[in-house]
């Protein structure tokens, strides 16, 4: 047992091997089963919580100011939080920033997130590392009252994220157009009113900073849901096709997605561009496999090398699965790798207008090292 402060703990959080910790909740009462594991970005909270491939975790932020900026409407990438929970080292004090609309700890209690302060993030980051992901139940309650045993069941019985097809819960229901760019001084958000592309977006998590990318790289864009067909997408005459973000295992989500994109591969000048979990899906379509990491990569600070341009980029990473770039076919390289661990971060198809990466090049929150990507897929399709 580890308790946080010598006030009276109202959270816990119970892992399957039995450790539990104690802390201050705030946010949603009740409890939440999930995968733990840790964030190591500075900033972006918000946009973090937000972001659909958190789908089925609690988040562990390693930095200690959290909430410090409170919240605000433009700074989600999805209409509502989709990660289970949150964890922090101190409670969040009062914000003061300009664009707050709202206090951190009332926006996750309207929506339905727990969180838990005053824990020893740094040690709880360490056991995740040794570990991986564990299984874990994170409990708040004001009046105090837990009993652990039942919430170290619960993390016990937790089924994890392996095999497990997460799109299907976090896509939209419907498709949709897209024309909102990028956030910039002192307008906010300007709409794309001339597009020289018109881009097919699949959703299988899709941030809403991804989409306001493509639309600041010149581009038209339809969302369509994740469980698409070839056809479906090709109805709508793309010049482009983009595989979204999102979250759970692979190989669950590509039972349906990579016959799809088995089928875009064979029309050989159409260019796709996947990032995330959109890399692993075309990965698996081109004949490669994905593993799931040890406990993922998950911040604002990850260096990855891009062997195209032959310099290092400092990415956005958000992913608890893999590519294996030892099981690439012939005719597909590896472009990007992570200098923290050696693994797999992108692919080209070699004569195709195919690639995809691991990171998350959009920034939000991270370095904008990696937009170009975008346009990369832009010039692909200029050049058709």
């Amino acid at each position: 047992m580890v308790s946080s402060s010598h006030a009276k703990p109202t959270a816990c959080l119970a892992l399957a091997d039995g450790t539990v910790f104690y802390g201050q909740g705030f946010g949603a009462t009740g409890v939440k089963v999930a995968e733990l594991c840790f964030n190591t970005a500075m900033t972006g909270y918000q946009e973090i919580m937000t972001d659909p491939s958190y789908a089925g975790q609690i988040v562990t932020f390693t930095f200690p100011h959290v909430g410090n900026v409170g919240v605000n409407p433009d700074d989600d990438e999805t209409a509502d939080p989709v990660a289970a929970g949150m964890v922090v080292k101190w409670m969040p004090t009062q914000s003061s920033n300009w664009r707050a609309a709202q206090e951190l700890g009332d926006w996750l209690a309207s929506r339905g997130r727990i969180a838990i302060g005053g824990l020893d993030t740094r040690r709880l980051t360490r056991a995740i590392r040794q570990q991986g992901a564990p299984h874990v139940a994170l409990a708040h309650d004001p009046d105090g009252n837990f009993d652990t045993d039942a919430l170290i069941a619960q993390a016990r019985e937790f089924a994890g994220l392996e095999g497990v097809d997460l799109a299907r819960d976090v896509t939209c229901a419907q498709s949709y157009r897209w024309d909102e760019m990028r956030w910039a001084w002192p307008d906010g958000y300007a709409k794309q009113e001339a597009p020289r592309h018109k881009v097919v977006a699949v959703d299988y998590g899709a941030k809403r900073n991804i989409l306001r990318c493509l639309a600041s790289a010149g581009c038209d864009v339809t969302v369509l849901p994740a469980t698409a067909t070839a056809e479906e997408i090709m109805a709508h005459d793309p010049d482009g096709v983009f595989l979204s973000n999102g979250p759970g295992d692979p190989a669950a989500t590509g039972e349906y997605a990579v016959p799809m994109i088995k089928s875009l591969l064979e029309k050989p000048d159409l260019p796709i561009f996947g990032i995330c979990l959109g890399h692993q899906m075309l990965a698996l379509a081109l004949g490669a496999r994905t593993v799931k990491m040890n406990h993922g990569h998950h911040g604002a600070n990850h260096p990855v090398k891009d062997y195209t341009t032959d310099k290092v980029e400092i990415t956005s990473m958000n992913h608890g699965f893999a590519v294996d770039s030892q099981t690439f076919p012939e005719g597909v390289e590896e472009t990007h790798v992570s200098l923290f661990d050696g693994s797999n971060c992108g692919l080209r198809v070699k004569d195709r207008p195919v690639f995809s990466v691991q990171h998350h090049p959009e920034a939000s929150p991270g370095p904008q090292d990696s937009f170009y990507l975008f346009e990369r897929f832009a010039d692909y399709m200029s050049a058709r």
